[in-house]
């Protein structure tokens, strides 16, 4: 099956020299949920940047990232930003209309939707994500978890083939982030799940990459993966309780040409 997204050999260095991403390659399917790992500062959220193009490719970098076939380039850009979908660790940073419903609606209004299709469209986004009867609502007024669901609302109101999310569950208390994954569960989208809900992983996603030091250190599928406790701890990471007694089988990457 072709490949949804593709990075190979993807680095990336910040104006201070930090180095957050170093040769880092990788394929999802259509229709896969695949969980992406890691300590803090691995590099997840910089990797989830560059899928949308919000931080631009380096000029070494020759296409390093493709979205259905798609180099992320400039030329591309509303093209690609129109199939990917990026939920945001912060809803904080992502909401910044008055209204719910406002904000919803902006995505689609910059694609060119107007009218009775708009108004229909706001509402079955609302609905989907729990949130019916919402749209007159402030959104500074919202509780965190409605903050997250009206985000994804307004991400799924552009209708993307492909949802990219950086840390969905984070600071949602249990009842949250039950009905979250229940959410992420029911959207048939090929979906990359930044985050450190290793529980959600295991319940959502067949395979997990594994980053430290804007590196891949290791792939597979997830309860191999996540039952490994050496490589998860060498990794900062824990094995989940949800995982007992399992045998690994790690895919981890070789050496790069």
């Amino acid at each position: 099956m072709k490949p949804v997204i593709e990075v190979n050999h993807l680095s990336c260095t910040y104006h201070d020299g930090t180095r957050a991403l170093c040769e880092v390659s990788f394929q999802v399917a259509e229709g896969e949920c695949v969980g992406l790992l890691g300590p803090n500062g691995s590099g997840k959220s910089t990797l989830l940047l560059h899928l949308n193009g919000l931080l631009p490719e380096q000029p070494t970098s020759d296409g390093a990232v493709r979205i259905h076939g798609q180099p992320v380039t400039d030329t591309n850009l509303l093209e690609v930003r129109r199939q990917v979908g990026l939920l945001f660790q912060d809803p904080d940073d992502q909401l910044f209309c008055a209204t719910v419903a406002e904000d919803v609606a902006f995505g689609p209004v910059q694609l060119g939707l107007r009218g009775a299709a708009l108004e229909e469209r706001i509402d079955h986004c609302l609905a989907r994500v729990g949130l019916t009867g919402f749209g007159h609502r402030a959104t500074h007024h919202l509780s965190h978890g409605e903050k997250r669901r009206a985000c994804l609302a307004g991400v799924l109101a552009c209708e993307p083939s492909v949802l990219v999310l950086d840390e969905p569950t984070s600071d949602l208390d249990p009842r949250g982030r039950r009905e979250f994954k229940a959410l992420l569960r029911e959207i048939p989208a090929t979906k990359l799940i930044a985050t450190h809900d290793l529980e959600m992983v295991v319940e959502l996603c067949s395979r997990v990459i594994i980053l430290d030091q804007g590196r891949v250190v290791a792939q597979g599928p997830t309860a191999d993966l996540l039952g490994d406790e050496p490589l998860m701890l060498a990794h900062g990471l824990e094995r989940p309780h949800i995982l007992q007694h399992r045998h690994p089988h790690v895919l981890r990457p070789g050496p790069t040409a």
